[in-house]
């Protein structure tokens, strides 16, 4: 039988962020240096695959520093962690390494260095995220405020509005968050932003890649993970940008084929915590359906890289 054509449009950049890559580099090079087990607090980075990939390789994955052994290695996870953390790993002697990604340790230094100026921060993230917990607990409670959308901002209530800095997660939607500071700085006018924006080169980047792929294609799948907040922006801009079908799939057993029957085009990306084999796994689902024709729009080139912490590349 005759397979029916399909463009497939591959988005570039997708997938892993420098960040991303070197928190699980952290975690294989724990295991060489110390080996099995390596604690890691909270997931690595959020996605399935390769959280099973390291358990795999000996890592254990827990959610509180207190299910930890004194004797054995802890990582901290790429999305931060709030300074009590680290705190109290010290004050227990055990060996610890701070996988935080170094844009995201950005954002806590500029929280920190606001709050020494006597600035009040208003952080514009989601509740709950790792992230936005990590960022919030750099600073003693109730010096961070949290607005999550426009309507917020309203009923923040601060204690000096001539006395204000703000700060965003790094991986919220660029337009949504742009909606926000203005809404922030229409009501307190002298509030101090950071001097370069917070959210990520590789959260604005794939964001950008997907407005360019999303208005030509009748669907589009992001790979990633339900709890990644960069990949759920994705899906969200895809729709804003006019694809009447865009939709979240961690594996192949997630895409919904009777959703898309009768497309002639779709587009694939993935969230910065989503592995390639997926992406690929992904690709290889639609050529076993559709005689495939592979386009790859690629809207920017990443070469940023970051080092393991000293501790790693020192012998044990």
């Amino acid at each position: 039988m005759t397979k029916p054509p399909l463009t497939l449009y591959l988005a570039a950049p997708r997938g892993f962020c420098a960040g991303v890559d070197r928190a699980i580099k952290i975690v294989e090079m724990a295991l060489q240096k110390w080996g099995a087990p390596v604690y890691v607090r909270h997931e690595i980075v959020h996605n399935k695959f390769v959280v099973d990939g390291l358990r795999a390789k000996g890592a254990v994955f827990v959610e509180e520093l207190d299910e930890c052994p004194d004797d054995r290695p802890v990582i901290f996870s790429a999305h931060g962690v709030p300074k009590s953390v680290p705190a109290a790993a010290a004050a227990r002697e055990m060996i610890y390494v701070d996988a935080t990604c170094p844009l995201v340790s950005k954002v806590h230094i500029e929280a920190q260095r606001h709050a020494e100026a006597g600035l009040q921060m208003i952080m514009i993230g989601h509740k709950g995220h790792p992230e936005t917990v990590g960022t919030m607990g750099q600073l003693p409670e109730g010096e961070v405020l949290l607005v999550e959308t426009v309507e917020d901002v309203a009923g923040v209530q601060v204690r000096d509005p001539e006395k204000l800095a703000f700060v965003t997660q790094t991986t919220l939607s660029v337009d949504d968050t742009r909606d926000i500071v203005a809404a922030l700085q229409d009501r307190f006018p002298a509030i101090v932003g950071p001097h370069k924006e917070d959210i990520c080169y590789a959260t604005t980047n794939r964001q950008e890649a997907v407005k360019t792929v999303a208005p030509r294609s009748d669907a589009l799948l992001v790979v990633g993970a339900p709890n990644s907040s960069n990949s759920r922006r994705l899906v969200e801009v895809a729709s804003k940008a006019g694809c009447t079908y865009a939709q979240l799939v961690q594996r192949t057993t997630d895409i919904d084929w009777r959703a898309l029957e009768g497309i002639s085009s779709i587009a694939i990306t993935a969230g910065a915590s989503a592995p390639e084999v997926l992406v690929n796994e992904v690709i290889d689902a639609f050529r076993d359906r559709y005689d495939v024709t592979v386009e790859t729009v690629e809207t920017a080139t990443e070469n940023v890289e970051f080092k393991v912490p000293r501790i790693l590349r020192v012998p044990a």
